[in-house]
């Protein structure tokens, strides 16, 4: 079946605010908190007085062009936008083009780490197999390259994490000749350190993955990898943990939309209170859990979540690269715009809005991958085979 997407009026798209607030409170499960409906109006109030009114009006001209105010799922399209238009980064050597990416992160040093599928467009393929060029490159704040490493050991790297000791993990979700399907884990010196899973093995085991995209690490050392980016309805769907040696702990979810469940956990991140967040990216949704895999929360006034990104202060980033209308299937999010939503971890209230530029697409525009240093400026890893730099107005 499919649908076609709704015109909106103004006053209808109050009235399915208030609609759709409703309906996710009285689930008892999911609701979009207060603050971010109220912050909607009090930020559209006070754009009228910012000495960038003009900019603004035409970002939400353009914003009301895309979409509704907020989606039906409680994501607001409107909100301002404390950052300039992105631009192309990253120095890459010998005259080097980005591939597709998923991936960046920041060092302890402030350094950026970025995943770059060697200079070939696509995902979920064999990017990197036959390629001599390195898939993991580091950069200081202004784009200058600094060094890359790990060419012949992956398939078609996903993300990158960085950890509180500085070193660094990427998932592999690739399969081609006795390769991928792996984590790995090294120093900032490109000396590896651990992996886990069975090379070229795609599995439902406690040893195997089945296109894992992504690795958070607690405190202590436990390792969680996000495990699932396949569409089969066999496929996994789910979250392991693992001792910080590597060792099985448990895992849980399954393929499903129910709580606890997940089709394509795409990103990890830890707050500040240790609470494990899952972009639960095909149901459009953050799930939150403690971490021995109790469920806490779902928000999806986020839109739907490629990357996310948790600083220090608890402020919360996440980058929807895929929401669309038209036909429902694969990506499909009505009425939620593309873009980085920015706002607290602490009560999911959403407070700013950096839109994608580009029209709407069936395709991944603008960040995959998210990160930000402590300046404040936003990284986005782009599959449509760029790094973008967001600097703060």
């Amino acid at each position: 079946m499919s649908f076609k997407p709704l015109t909106i009026s103004p006053v209808n798209c109050f009235a399915s605010l208030v609609i759709a607030t409703a309906v996710l409170v009285g689930t008892g499960v999911s609701r979009v908190p207060q603050s971010t409906a109220l912050q909607i109006s009090g930020d559209a109030t006070a754009q009228q007085g910012s000495e960038n009114t003009t900019v603004q009006a035409s970002e939400s001209a353009s914003a009301t062009a895309q979409g509704p105010r907020v989606s039906p799922l409680g994501a607001p399209n409107e909100l301002p936008n404390p950052y300039r238009p992105g631009v192309s980064w990253g120095q890459l050597p010998n005259r080097r083009k980005w591939g597709s990416t998923a991936g960046i992160a920041i060092g302890l040093d402030g350094n950026i780490w970025a995943i770059d599928r060697c200079g070939v467009s696509g995902s979920q393929g064999t990017n990197c197999a036959d390629s001599p060029l390195d898939p993991i490159l580091e950069f200081n704040p202004s784009g200058k390259f600094l060094k890359g490493f790990g060419h012949g050991m992956f398939v078609s790297p996903h993300k990158i994490t960085v950890d509180k000791d500085g070193n660094l993990w990427v998932a592999d979700n690739g399969l081609k000749d006795g390769r991928g399907q792996q984590v790995f884990k090294f120093n900032a010196d490109g000396k590896l350190l651990l992996t886990l899973g069975k090379a070229g093995v795609a599995g439902p085991g406690t040893d195997t993955f089945d296109q894992p995209t992504e690795v958070a690490v607690a405190p202590n050392g436990d390792i969680f990898v996000a495990d699932g980016h396949g569409r089969a309805s066999t496929a996994n769907a789910r979250i392991m943990k693992f001792d910080k040696n590597g060792k099985f702990i448990k895992t849980w979810g399954k393929k499903g939309t129910g709580i606890g469940e997940f089709d394509c956990p795409h990103t990890l991140a830890f707050d500040s209170k240790g609470r494990l967040f899952v972009g639960d990216r095909q149901n459009n949704r953050i799930e939150i859990f403690d971490q021995d895999g109790r469920f806490i929360a779902e928000w999806k006034q986020f839109g739907r979540p490629s990357g996310i990104f948790i600083d220090k202060n608890d402020v919360l980033y996440v980058a929807d690269s895929e929401s669309r209308g038209g036909e429902e299937g694969y990506g499909y999010n009505p009425g939620c715009r593309r873009g980085i939503r920015i706002g607290s971890a602490k009560d999911g209230a959403v407070k700013y809005f950096v839109p994608d530029p580009a029209p709407p697409s069936a395709d991944s525009t603008a960040s995959e991958g998210v990160a930000t240093d402590t300046a404040g400026n936003i990284y986005g890893a782009e599959f449509t085979m760029d790094v973008k730099k967001y600097a703060k107005k």
